[in-house]
């Protein structure tokens, strides 16, 4: 795979947390990265880590209650191979209507690996409703320690080309400040103000 994009952060977590105290510097968490395949597509790679245990993660990314709680305000989980993960942003919204975001589940390995396909609706881009049965998301879970939780996300099936290209910084920044959130909610124990 040949690197297009790529944002260097690599230190350990009490590097992060020193250089942060001492030296006034913005910690970034979420390491985001824009790689190639030889099919011509392009990955977008996102990789943070928590401080709390796998349990936790998984029960956030699996559950109603770690939906709201991290990520939207307004969510519906039939966590399944086959099910969904329907959510909203908007609060007043009803899960069902145009602005509910629908995540297919394709396949997971507890605690190790979900695979979502979106179901694309009005609000996305006409070329990406083309290619929307090669578009996946790959969730990858790893315990680096007792209490620490490395996730990876692998964003696939997007074409190597201009529009896509151009629509990666929407989707880096979106995603960053999702993890973001679901970061502090798991740290802290306090559900993020939607």
């Amino acid at each position: 795979m040949k690197k297009i994009i790529f944002v260097l952060l690599f230190a350990s977590p009490i590097i992060f947390l020193s250089a942060q105290q001492n030296s006034g510097y913005i910690i970034k968490r979420v390491i985001s990265s824009i790689d190639s395949t030889y099919e011509n597509e392009l990955v977008l790679i996102q990789k943070f880590d928590i401080n709390v245990s796998l349990d936790s993660v998984w029960n956030a990314y699996t559950t109603k209650n770690g939906w709201e709680a991290a990520f939207v305000p307004l969510a519906e989980v039939n966590f399944r191979i086959g099910g969904t993960i329907k959510t909203s942003y908007n609060a007043d919204a009803t899960i069902g209507d145009s602005s509910t975001i629908v995540l297919h589940i394709i396949n997971y390995v507890p605690q190790k690996l979900i695979t979502l396909q979106a179901e694309l609706s009005s609000h996305f881009p006409d070329f990406m409703k083309e290619d929307e049965k090669n578009l996946y998301n790959l969730v990858y879970f790893e315990a680096v320690g007792t209490s620490v939780t490395r996730v990876t996300s692998y964003g696939i099936g997007y074409r190597n080309n201009e529009k896509y290209r151009a629509l990666m910084k929407f989707f880096i920044s979106g995603n960053e400040m999702s993890y973001m959130n679901l970061i502090k909610y798991l740290e802290t124990g306090k559900p993020i103000k939607h």
